[in-house]
């Protein structure tokens, strides 16, 4: 149905002409799943954007190859005929939700206009896009077709783009990334109506991912991308299994939770942990209408109990709005606690906020927690302008330059801005940042969430080197769980702000006693691959 041949693109910039796809070729036939999987930087979204034109020429550049849509090559086809066919033949669901709805626009209105453009009367188009909507999953459609894109939740405005998508029943649906940043369980409700609409109505589906748990659950072959090349195709079964190329092997063997579970350290007995919290519940006060009236406060927290003991792992999962970001704001003192007691070494951590320089975070999304403005060097020697007891302003440089070879970087990065490095470079800053006050606890907020498998590999091998080394207790707070059971001892599972179960990471996942813990493991695709691995 749909064959790219010999493809090359490259991008003109100022540091010169950047090849981002050299001589790719692959195919996909009707109601079949290909993924073409790679890390950022792969090429693995350029050809299916060439696909749709939708390549910028200016500063992109086709130099060479073919894209066959049933025969017909439309790199040569003009703007009107890739207009018919984007949309009515090939449609795509794009990463970012919020950057590809418009803001200004009703979801319905937004949804209708795929009708309308290509010639639906109002009514009926209103009508469609109403039963669409309804027919993707989303709840309360009919009095939710006039609410704006800000008014849902991430896997709502997911399904949202898909109505869209599917609106004109195209022949091949291309799914860039379409689950990136969601739930597992929410991750894999998405994929479960990806897979239920290809059956219906016998699509092709392109898939575009980083995320191996994706192929392993979704796809019937892969093509492997590495440096705009593709350097193995076959299917899933292939490829997991035997695996020929080395930079395919690579990736597998980052796959977290391949190699068992961490070694426990077994505890002193009787040594009093190094934090502990009790009954800590946390009420946000709620309103609603022009007069602002008061309704039931929302409990984000509801008595949660647990300990931490020194140089131990608690990973803490759950959906989100399940209280794992509430909870260890209020424990940093970014929140103020309802009720209960948290205690550092069997100091108050709500009253004595000083204590709270022994607990330093890392967060998700380390270009928006670092600085553009600032470099390096001051990101890094910014908590000693204001702990002036911790390092003498006249060694700053010398200890700014040792935290950055500690977390695998080098001192002559000091004199750079975040915008020069990679996401996993600026992950590493932000651990250095972290370590600069020479913290017992660091609570790492999905810290390895946005990263390729490989580079999270990595910055989980340097939390674990950093942590033998330094004796660090680690907060791993993540909705990627195969990742929490690599790295965790034990693990909280938190639903609407409770814990309903912890215990360790062995006896979680392979012997979950709660229903919803059991929901989120069998959610998770990459777990099962895992296992099989």
């Amino acid at each position: 149905m749909v064959e790219v041949r010999n493809l090359s693109v490259e991008f003109h910039t100022k540091g010169g002409v950047v090849p981002a796809v050299r001589d790719v070729s692959w195919h996909i036939d009707r109601g079949e799943t290909l993924a073409i999987l790679g890390e950022s930087g792969s090429g693995k979204s350029v050809s299916s954007s060439a696909l749709m034109g939708l390549i910028d020429i200016p500063p992109g550049r086709i130099t060479s190859g073919e894209v066959l849509y049933r025969g017909e090559d439309l790199l040569k086809a003009t703007a009107e005929r890739q207009r018919e066919i984007n949309g009515s033949r090939i449609a795509m669901v794009f990463q970012d939700t919020l950057a590809a709805l418009n803001p200004v626009y009703p979801i319905g209105w937004q949804v209708a206009e795929t009708f309308r453009s290509h010639g639906v009367a109002r009514a009926s188009a209103n009508a469609k896009a109403l039963e669409l909507l309804e027919r993707v999953g989303l709840p309360n459609a009919a009095a939710r077709f006039d609410d704006f894109p800000h008014q849902f939740s991430g896997g709502q405005r997911q399904r949202i783009m898909i109505a869209m998508a599917i609106a004109l029943n195209p022949d091949l649906l291309i799914a860039d990334e379409p689950t990136t940043a969601l739930d597992v369980t929410v991750q894999a409700r998405i994929l479960g109506l990806l897979k239920d609409l290809q059956r219906e109505r016998g699509m092709g589906l392109l898939m575009i991912t980083h995320d191996l748990g994706i192929v392993a659950g979704m796809a019937d072959r892969v093509a492997i991308m590495n440096g705009g090349r593709i350097v193995e195709t076959g299917t899933v079964r292939e490829v997991f299994e035997t695996p020929k190329h080395p930079y395919t092997r690579s990736l597998l063997d980052a796959i977290p939770g391949r190699h068992g579970f961490p070694e426990v350290a077994p505890s002193a007995g009787g040594e009093e942990p190094l934090l502990r919290v009790e009954a800590l519940s946390k009420e946000y006060a709620s309103t609603s209408g022009l007069f602002r009236k008061a309704r039931a406060p929302v409990l984000a927290l509801d008595r949660v109990s647990f300990t931490l003991g020194r140089g131990e792992t608690l990973g803490i999962v759950g959906e989100s709005g399940s209280g794992k970001s509430t909870l260890v704001r209020t424990l940093v003192g970014l929140e103020e606690a309802t009720g209960g007691e948290a205690t550092y070494r069997g100091g108050s951590l709500l009253r004595a906020k000083e204590a709270t320089r022994q607990i330093q975070m890392v967060f998700q999304d380390p270009t928006a927690s670092l600085n553009p403005r600032m470099s390096v060097q001051e990101i890094i020697s910014e908590p000693w302008a204001i702990h002036r007891d911790v390092v003498p302003r006249e060694n700053w440089r010398e200890r700014v330059g040792d935290l950055l070879v500690q977390v695998g970087l080098s001192r002559e990065h000091a004199a750079r801005f975040p915008h020069q490095f990679s996401g996993g470079q600026r992950q590493r800053i932000a651990i250095a940042r972290a370590l600069a006050l020479k913290p017992e606890i660091i609570i790492c907020d999905e810290a390895v969430s946005s990263l390729d498998v490989s580079v999270q590999a990595q910055v989980i091998a340097l939390l674990k080197s950093l942590k033998d080394e330094f004796g660090l207790s680690y907060l791993f707070i993540a909705h990627d769980l195969p990742v929490v059971r690599s790295f965790a001892d034990r693990v909280l599972v938190m639903h609407k702000g409770v814990i309903v179960e912890q215990g360790t990471t062995r006896q979680i996942f392979t012997d979950p006693q709660h229903a919803y813990t059991r929901e989120l493991l069998g959610s998770d695709p990459l777990l099962g691959a895992s296992a099989a691995a």
